[in-house]
């Protein structure tokens, strides 16, 4: 199985994945600036992004999409196994894809990542403003739980903390969910995100 990308962007949480599910996998160093647009990469992932995974004759890009499959083929009882709660598990996934990676990829392009000239501080205090529904949200659900699901940390913590991890990427300070900031300093110091941030 080979597994592209590099941890320091989103393929380190397909990465984690692979290493909290204990399968053999190569990491194929793969940088997203000049490497993931390289005709051999883009015939693996033709939208030229990182990460992408190649087990056996599937191929598979989005970072979700990768992390879903490795759980439910490798992960135990890291993937739901009644309808009910992989159904919850996918809400989650999705819902973190949909309602905080765009907000918080807003804070990380124009706080960080974008030449001092082009970065936006009005698109930064409307994308910190606009995240704090769905991080009430999320807080809410955590109050009464350990993890998404309950007791457990399954695919569905993974894949949600991979999203949120950006908060810190991008300087944003998470206390006042105090929910929030407990569940994601339990997901990230799992023996997995650390094998998986020194590769």
């Amino acid at each position: 199985m080979q597994l592209y990308g590099i941890p320091g962007s989103r393929a380190l949480r397909s990465i984690w994945a692979a290493e909290e599910v204990g399968v053999d996998y190569e990491l194929v160093q793969t940088n997203f600036l000049g490497d993931s647009k390289k005709p051999d990469y883009l015939a693996i992932n033709p939208n030229g992004r990182i990460p992408a995974l190649v087990d056996g004759d599937l191929v598979l890009f989005e970072s979700m999409a990768i992390n879903l499959y490795l759980a439910k083929t490798y992960g135990g009882d890291l993937y739901p196994r009644d309808a009910a709660s992989e159904a919850l598990a996918n809400q989650w996934t999705i819902w973190g894809m949909t309602e905080l990676e765009p907000l918080l990829m807003q804070m990380v392009l124009h706080k960080v990542m974008l030449p001092e000239d082009q970065r936006d501080a009005a698109r930064v205090e409307t994308a910190e403003k606009e995240i704090e529904r769905p991080l009430a949200v999320l807080d809410a659900h955590l109050a009464e739980r350990d993890y998404l699901l309950g007791g457990d940390f399954t695919i569905a913590d993974l894949n949600l903390a991979g999203a949120v991890m950006l908060a810190n990427f991008a300087s944003y300070d998470l206390s006042s969910h105090a929910n929030v900031s407990r569940w994601l300093g339990s997901c990230v110091a799992r023996p997995s995100m650390a094998r998986a941030q020194g590769k």
